[in-house]
Parts: structure tokens; sequence; C-alpha cells
């Protein structure tokens, strides 16, 4: 226990230097953010807009929930996946890194979070809709609801150190081909370019982890623009495959997850990153 202990601070520690590296540098060192279009306050504010209409159709309610096929809750307007002590799932967790951005930004959390060592206190869905209107969920729903900002520059973030993760994972004949879709997508109709790969980050990952597969088959960044055709209009090409990425992963998830309820959904998603114009067409 004592190690564990230990190994928690240090994870904690490292995380807290990261992060101040970022807020004193302005991005992720050796990321190549500088190459794409920096976005404005206000086309900041509406990226987070659309994604919190993504995953809560703008709800406050929604700032806390668990799916029922789902064995775990998600938290925020980027609905950011917490784990309780001791899960092991496929999917990546992003909710404790984002209490940590809070810590490090100077944002007071709930006692009950920090008396928890960042980790969810509930076993079940059951336990956690008991608590649904409690004075816990509602003080977390409360802090999140004011916190938009900072979400919204936390998952920015990590789509500035997406690229660099995404060609260390790939092979030295893939990379270049690669970096060039990226950037074609980030200087596409700006904002709507930038938006389109900061909410599929978000949204389904780097797709560099091998845990998240199915089938041997990931779904994140990587085999979307693994995907994508590259002598086509960069943004309408990269949502078609999304398109088809998402669809594989439907194909290729087990049956007891019944993932098809999600596909709907998910193609609306991706038809928010066209602009309007593209959108007419289709």
């Amino acid at each position: 226990m004592l190690l564990r202990n230990q190994q928690s601070l240090l994870t904690t520690t490292f995380k807290i230097l990261w992060l101040s590296c970022i807020l004193v540098c302005g991005t992720i060192p050796g990321t190549l953010a500088s190459e794409y279009p920096a976005l404005s306050a206000a086309e900041k504010a509406w990226v987070g807009q659309q994604i919190f209409n993504n995953e809560c159709a703008s709800r406050l309610e929604c700032l806390s929930s668990w799916n029922s096929s789902e064995a775990f809750p998600s938290m925020g307007i980027g609905h950011f996946i917490w784990y309780s002590e001791g899960q092991d799932e496929i999917f990546e967790e992003s909710f404790p890194e984002l209490l940590q951005y809070f810590v490090s930004r100077g944002i007071d959390l709930p006692a009950w979070i920090i008396d928890t060592n960042f980790t969810a206190p509930w076993q079940s869905r059951n336990e956690f809709l008991n608590e649904l209107q409690g004075a816990r969920l509602q003080e977390l729903r409360e802090l999140l609801a004011s916190t938009m900002t900072e979400q919204t520059e936390f998952m920015i973030d990590r789509f500035d150190a997406a690229l660099n993760k995404i060609l260390a994972a790939s092979t030295q004949q893939d990379q270049g081909e690669i970096e060039e879709k990226f950037l074609a997508v980030a200087h596409s109709h700006a904002p709507f370019g930038l938006y389109a790969l900061i909410d599929y980050v978000n949204f389904k990952g780097e797709g560099i982890s091998s845990n998240e597969q199915y089938a041997g088959q990931g779904w994140g960044l990587l085999q979307v623009l693994q995907q994508m055709p590259a002598d086509e209009q960069p943004l309408p090409a990269f949502v078609d495959a999304a398109r088809y990425i998402l669809q594989q992963r439907v194909a290729h998830a087990p049956a007891n997850r019944n993932e098809a309820q999600w596909l709907a959904g998910w193609m609306k998603r991706l038809d928010s990153y066209l602009p309007p114009l593209y959108e007419q067409g289709r």
C-alpha cells in the first residue's frame, strides 16, 4: 500500500509539473502547435460550446452522467471518463487529469474528491444514480458549470500534444503523410478544421493505445488520418474517413456493448465538423 501511495504521489507530481510547463510555455514542449492557426478567445469558447452540445446537448444536469451501457461515469463538457479505485477498462481515463489541471490553475476542488485520491467514489451505476441529486454531485456539477473555459483549454492542450504522439506511434514511412493530412485539416475552414481535430481527440482519442481496439482495429485520430485520402478536400475527407472508422468500430465491438445504438449520434457529431456550405451538399 505504501509503494502504491508513493507511485501515486510521483504520478501526481509529474502531472502538475507537466501542466505547469503548459501554463508557462503556452503549449506542450516539442509540439507542432505553431504550425497551425491559433484560436482566438471567441473561437475557443465556440469550440467548447460545440463539444458541450455534442456530449450533453448543452444541459447542465448532464455534466455528471453514467450511461446505462458503460461501466463508469463521465464528467464535464467533454464527458471525461472517471474510474473508481482499481478499475481496469480499455478506454483512456481523463477526468483525474482534468482535476489536476484545475489544481494547477488554482481552482479549489471539493474536499471529498481530494479524500478519494481523485478516484470515483461509486462502485456501480445504481449507487451513482441514487446520489445524483445529493450534495456531492451537486457540488461537482457547480464546479464543472463554472469551469467551462478551463475544460476547453484542457482539451486544446491535449490536442496540442496529439500530433507528436501520433507521429511517434507511426512508422517513419507514414509520418510525413500523416503530418501533412493533420495540418491540412487544421488549416481548413477556420475554426471548423481545428474544432474537428480537437473534438475527435477528446471524443475518440489519439488512436495510439493498444488497449483501445476491437479485433486489432483502433478508432482514434491516427486511424482516421490513415484512412483519409490525401488528394481530396481535407475537411470532408476527414469526416468521411471518421465515418468509416466508427462504422468499423461498431461492426467489431462486442455484442454486449450494443454500440450500434450510438452510431447515429456519432454520425451527427461528425457532420458538425463541416461548415454549412458543405453540410448543405451532403
